[in-house]
Formats: C-alpha cells, structure tokens, sequence
C-alpha cells in the first residue's frame, strides 16, 4: 500500500484539495485498496476547522465529497508512518523539515515536482484564486499517480 501525506500550511485550502483529488483520481483508477491518503498542516492556526468554504464548493462542482475533514498537524511519526510527503510550497517544504527532522529517505517532495514543474502551488487564501490552485493540484496529483503506477 502506497501512503502519501499532502501538506500545506493551514491543512484547509490546498492539501485537503490534493488529498481528495487524488482519492478521486485513485477511486476512479480502482486503485482504492492500494493507497492510503491523507493530508496535514505544518501550523496550528487551524486545527480542528473543516475545508474552506471555496474550496469545498469547488471540489463539490466536480463530485467530490471532503465532508468530515478537519485540520490536523504534522508530526514526526508522520514520516515514519507515510511513504510520500508532499507539501505544496518551499515554505511547506522547509516546515515539514522542522518537523520531521532529517529526509534520510527522501519522502519530503513537492506537488509540482512530479509534473517537472519547479512551480509551487500559490496559496489560494491569499491569492483568492481557487481555480488556479485546483489546476495545479490537478495536475500535479495526475504526475503522481502516474509516478507512481506509470502503467496508467
């Protein structure tokens, strides 16, 4: 089973998006039973509040239910318990390092990597662009999973 942890700073914008893309992506794929998906924030601002708004509304306009997901932090047993760790910026990037210590198995990545995009995905809580981070993730969560099964 293939365990990926999508970060960003807040776990209510652009990693509850990547995590419920990407079961989208997966369930659709009928990979269901060979992944396990989650995501997580490097702050504490939003602990325990559901998805924003906007972003539940975008994901809703494609099918995809993200009801019952609340914020939660990084830990370090995190890194141990996830084979990916897949944050959406250089500032995820560098906190989840603070947290998790030394990547002495190199599971500390970014989104856009897996699309050869040295992009990082904006922050739709500052940028207001809902849209454009949706793209992104998009496409980013399609490279992974074609990363990781490259048969699809």
């Amino acid at each position: 089973m293939t365990k990926i942890l999508f970060v960003c700073h807040g776990n209510i914008c652009r990693s509850p998006m990547a995590e419920f893309i990407m079961k989208d992506l997966v369930q659709k794929a009928g990979l269901e039973d060979e992944f396990y998906i989650s995501s997580a924030a490097t702050s504490t601002e939003e602990l325990g509040n559901g998805v924003y708004p906007p972003v539940r509304r975008l994901l809703s306009a494609q099918g995809i239910d993200c009801s019952g997901k609340t914020a939660r932090q990084l830990t370090r047993a995190d890194y141990d318990r996830f084979d990916l760790l897949v944050g959406m910026d250089r500032a995820n990037l560098r906190n989840m390092r603070r947290i998790c210590g030394d990547d002495s198995e190199g599971k500390l990545c970014l989104l856009l990597s897996f699309a050869n995009r040295p992009d990082e995905v904006a922050d739709p809580w500052y940028t207001r662009d809902f849209d454009a981070a949706q793209s992104d993730i998009s496409e980013g969560c399609r490279a992974l999973l074609k990363h990781i099964r490259p048969e699809l």
